[in-house]
């Protein structure tokens, strides 16, 4: 198996949301994270990252959104190219793994109408509730599958180790992540936004924009656990981090 990391986009918000203690005037850029699976039963993909059409009308696709999250992303910056860059085309996806709903985690959901899109029941409810807008999730960008799959609780994808699903709830309701277990590389917890930043892990900091503080503790105390246990965890939104690792055809296998 190989894991291929791909541009979702890039992002402009408040380093306070983040870091509680930060001036409020201060901003922080952050990439966003897609990971694409060439397993030899399917090809999967782990998020799917900003809509493109967000590089240069985010307010017609986010709305008020906009407003917290700024795309700073080029043209061009986004999953479907990174997949072209492999020779690949959506349909060559045969499932999508939602880490949660969030609008650049999901926003290119509608290119994959092939595929079955993997998501948290209780993130799918989340998303489907009234006013659901005012917890950051766009319709236009979740509500994209032609067929949801609905987890749970753990789920090993194909039986055998390889991509195993885990719920680390917190940031909303079923934000999950990944572990993911290479010949070479070794094994990954892609955490999506149950740790968007190492130093989260590092100094104990709950961000602002977490859906339940006690939860989210949780996870990040099974994220510990899991890297004890020898697994590399990639962040969802480190700069730092993002800056390190391999990108589109260099894989990690």
């Amino acid at each position: 198996m190989k894991m291929h990391v791909l541009s979702g986009g890039r992002l402009r918000m408040k380093k306070s949301i983040f870091f509680p203690d930060a001036d409020r005037t201060e901003t922080i850029e952050l990439p966003v994270s897609a990971f694409l699976l060439r397993h030899a039963q399917g090809n999967v993909l782990f998020d799917s990252g900003c809509h493109p059409s967000v590089a240069d009308r985010v307010e017609e696709r986010w709305g008020g959104l906009a407003k917290l999250m700024m795309p700073v992303s080029k043209p061009g910056d986004n999953v479907i190219e990174g997949l072209q860059g492999l020779g690949m085309t959506p349909g060559d996806i045969d499932l999508v793994i939602a880490s949660h709903f969030h609008p650049d985690h999901c926003g290119c959901n509608e290119f994959f109408r092939q595929a079955s899109v993997l998501c948290h029941v209780k993130e799918l409810a989340a998303a489907r509730a009234p006013e659901s807008e005012k917890q950051g999730y766009v319709k236009a960008d979740w509500d994209a599958s032609a067929a949801f799959d609905e987890v749970n609780g753990a789920r090993d994808l194909f039986g055998d180790g390889r991509i195993v699903v885990i719920s680390l709830p917190g940031h909303t309701p079923g934000t999950m992540g990944a572990l993911i277990s290479l010949d070479r590389s070794g094994s990954y917890l892609l955490a999506s936004d149950a740790l968007a930043m190492r130093a989260f892990l590092d100094n104990d900091i709950v961000p602002k924009n977490t859906w339940d503080k006690e939860q989210f503790s949780r996870s990040v105390a099974e994220i510990r656990h899991i890297e004890k246990g020898g697994a590399t965890v990639i962040c969802g939104h480190d700069a730092g981090q993002w800056a390190s690792l391999k990108k589109g055809a260099d894989a990690y296998d």
